[in-house]
């Protein structure tokens, strides 16, 4: 839906937009649109196509705390290496594409290697590990291609939690997509090393 702008002659109206029919910004329009709509979660694709992601329901929004809670709980304890994001925060991929994940980590390594003109409104980076957690009215086949997406450019590890079937896809650099059904935890791997999110308060 498109809200076009009222001067002293019309009033606002309001214009829905057929699937069929997308729009596509630069990436500075974006970051234009981005600041201007704060309370919405945008994201552009590959080839600068707007998404406007509605707010999420409270079940997906308590998971998506618990999630990030965890993460930073071993940010913390594991003497805050790198830096850890929450799902307000956008990136721009090698790709173009400008992605915001429901959680993520950049190493501290990769992080430093930004130079400061990288490091505006969003960091030119793809993040280390990345968590895409589906809400009741997410398409899994989108979501998929969001984590292929976040792979190929660079992501070491991704998990796509479904709560709705509790099956965890975990995505690897170079290696099939391992599925999980109902797991109680997942490991951060070599990536986080210590790291374990019970799935208990994501599953509940």
């Amino acid at each position: 839906m498109v809200q076009t702008p009222a001067s002293p002659e019309t009033e606002t109206l309001l214009i829905e937009l057929p699937k069929t029919i997308g729009l596509y910004v630069t990436q500075e329009q974006f970051a234009a649109l981005a600041a201007a709509n704060r309370d919405l979660r945008l994201e552009r694709t590959a080839r600068g196509e707007l998404i406007v992601n509605p707010p999420t329901g409270w079940e997906t929004g308590e998971r998506n705390w618990s999630i990030s809670g965890e993460l930073y709980l071993w940010w913390r304890n594991s003497g805050e290496l790198g830096k850890a994001f929450d799902s307000s925060t956008g990136f721009i991929l090698p790709n173009g594409a400008t992605r915001s994940p429901d959680a993520s980590w950049v190493s501290q390594e990769r992080w430093q290697a930004i130079i400061t003109e990288q490091k505006g409104t969003f960091a030119n980076i793809c993040p280390d590990f990345v968590v895409e957690l589906r809400s009741s009215s997410d398409r899994l086949g989108s979501l998929q291609a969001k984590m292929r997406e976040y792979i190929d450019n660079g992501a070491l590890l991704g998990w796509l939690i479904d709560p709705q079937q509790r099956r965890v896809e975990i995505y690897r650099p170079g290696l099939a997509v391992e599925v999980l059904e109902n797991p109680a935890e997942l490991l951060g791997e070599a990536v986080l090393p210590g790291f374990v999110l019970n799935l208990r308060r994501v599953w509940d």
